[in-house]
């Protein structure tokens, strides 16, 4: 079966994570996809680790994909990106703002050119306001956003998150504006243009810290691995060393946190005896669930806890990811198929549609791989 997007004819001109895993998963959802690089490669094709001649990180972002190389100085390649954006449903790039319209490639140009084109314009701050012509990143958005002044220990330092979510978020943002966009374009006829930031997205992700400081004067920061509103909710570290989050704060699962450690007297205690009172006795309760943890293995507490009905999870090295069951049985780990890297383990596709799933049916595409096939079915043109 096809996914629910075949057909869709999708251009990514995109680079590093936010623009190809905004492409990618519209891949997964059978959108024909073409990247175009320049002619020595996106950048992220040299780094490291490496898997035969292909590097991971590039591997990661850009399966279901097939790959065109294009010198986006040179005015012949030039025409021939516009001529490829004219059959495009959707364009997706993320280039510091002015760079398309160097190329006559900007949007008022290409919606008189393509008025059914969907153009997904990622960037770190957005086309306009005194930010637009920044350099960005993800640790960047996670800094300027106040990401990091949310992650880390109480008494340690603003910390970076432990993986890209300013650019996956971005990402995301911009395949469901796609979608969006889509939809609207099957009664209008016609594509619209669609902004996806770095600093947006983040800024999306503060919680409640937005409005706690503009209304109430309340600065959020740093609270480690604890819950911000209810307790007792945190890392605990077991005895054979492994460390196990337990999530037993509110009133209907603290009872059933105290059943599984066979702690009945916890229940009358007044300063556990309610939501917020435990929140006020965070420290003392959780003082007691890790001395509780700490007498028996990660094992030992996840099967406590599960039985109880407490959600608790040993907290997983990448070892543990990789042999984890339920992933595999959902087809979160896939192995794929690669000419020069091999066959290699990589996530697998998020969601499921019942009558038209995604799927994985390319291999990320070696550089230029794919020229020949690309003109011939979207220009109907011969490759000199």
């Amino acid at each position: 079966m096809t996914g629910p997007l075949d057909g869709l004819k999708v251009l990514d001109v995109s680079r590093f994570i936010a623009g190809p895993v905004c492409a990618m998963q519209l891949g997964d959802l059978g959108a024909d996809v073409v990247k175009v690089e320049r002619k020595e490669g996106e950048e992220t094709r040299e780094n490291f680790p490496r898997l035969g001649d292909q590097s991971i990180y590039f591997l990661t972002f850009n399966r279901n994909k097939r790959s065109i190389a294009l010198d986006f100085r040179d005015p012949a390649d030039q025409q021939t990106l516009r001529r490829l954006i004219a059959r495009a449903d959707v364009l997706i790039e993320n280039f510091r703002a002015g760079t398309m319209e160097k190329m006559g490639c900007g949007w008022e140009a290409l919606h008189a050119m393509n008025p059914r084109l969907i153009m997904v314009r990622i960037s770190g701050f957005g086309q306009d306001g005194p930010f637009s012509g920044r350099a960005c990143f993800d640790a960047i958005a996670q800094a300027m956003s106040g990401l990091m002044t949310l992650t880390g220990q109480p008494d340690g330092p603003p910390t970076l998150a432990g993986t890209y979510v300013a650019d996956y978020g971005t990402a995301l943002y911009g395949l469901s504006a796609t979608l969006a966009a889509l939809i609207k374009r099957q009664e209008s006829g016609k594509g619209q243009l669609i902004e996806a930031t770095l600093l947006e997205s983040c800024i999306s992700m503060l919680m409640t810290a937005i409005p706690a400081q503009a209304q109430l004067g309340i600065s959020t920061s740093r609270v480690g691995n604890r819950d911000r509103f209810v307790a007792p909710v945190n890392n605990f570290q077991a005895s054979d060393g492994s460390w196990v989050y337990v999530q037993g704060g509110t009133d209907p699962l603290f009872p059933r946190l105290v059943a599984a450690m066979e702690m009945p007297e916890l229940l009358e205690d007044p300063r556990f005896s309610t939501f917020y009172r435990r929140f006020e006795n965070a420290d003392a309760i959780e003082a007691i669930v890790a001395a509780w943890v700490r007498e028996r293995t990660a094992e030992a507490v996840v099967e406590s806890m599960d039985r109880a009905g407490v959600p608790c999870a040993k907290v997983a090295t990448m070892a543990d990811v990789i042999a984890n069951p339920q992933l595999r049985a959902r087809g979160q780990l896939v192995d794929i198929p690669h000419p020069s890297a091999g066959t290699y383990t990589t996530h697998g596709v998020s969601i499921r549609l019942s009558d038209t799933p995604a799927s994985v049916r390319l291999p990320p595409p070696r550089l230029d791989e794919h020229r020949a096939e690309i003109l011939r079915e979207w220009l109907g043109e011969e490759a000199s």
